[in-house]
């Protein structure tokens, strides 16, 4: 996708924790590129949870996907409202994918919050991509840290960088 000239850019959030990223992730975002111009990847600070890669890690983890000369996907990280750090990227969307039914309940209620709270940003969901739909980064650090074989459910260097973690 290219801007016209005049017209402005359109930007959608992809929020997550990315802890750490996975194929089904990258394909999410794959697919929003085909709909948004950038997609700006925000990897969430989040006390509540005890992850496995520091967030400099995850913002390394994330890029290696996409190159660093890529110019339509970017990485950051964000601690608060979501909807905020939304409006502050001149995002007009944020992007949620979904694996299941039980998925939606919880993001068809943050979809309705952050609608409430900001409605300039629209909240797309994107289906995730059949081959992906068992993966989630819990069930893959799970697999990797008694040994199992991820292959092909993360990028190459994740999948480094976790049995680098799990062999320490």
């Amino acid at each position: 996708m290219h801007v016209i000239p005049g017209k402005e850019e359109t930007i959608a959030v992809y929020p997550g924790t990315f802890d750490p990223i996975t194929n089904g992730h990258v394909d999410i975002i794959k697919r929003a590129l085909r709909l948004f111009d950038k997609v700006v990847i925000a990897i969430a600070i989040n006390s509540r949870k005890n992850p496995l890669f520091t967030i400099e890690e995850r913002i390394d983890l994330a890029r290696n996907c996409f190159g660093t000369n890529n110019t339509r996907v970017e990485v950051d990280s964000t601690s608060g409202l979501i909807v905020d750090y939304a409006m502050e990227k001149k995002a007009c969307a944020i992007v949620r994918g979904l694996r299941a039914v039980s998925d939606f309940d919880y993001e068809f209620q943050l979809a309705l919050m952050n609608r409430k709270l900001e409605r300039k940003v629209e909240t797309v969901f994107l289906m995730t991509g059949f081959r992906w739909i068992y993966i989630s980064s819990s069930i893959i650090k799970d697999a990797a840290k008694h040994g199992g074989d991820i292959g092909g459910t993360v990028p190459a260097h994740v999948q480094a960088a976790l049995k680098e973690k799990y062999n320490n």
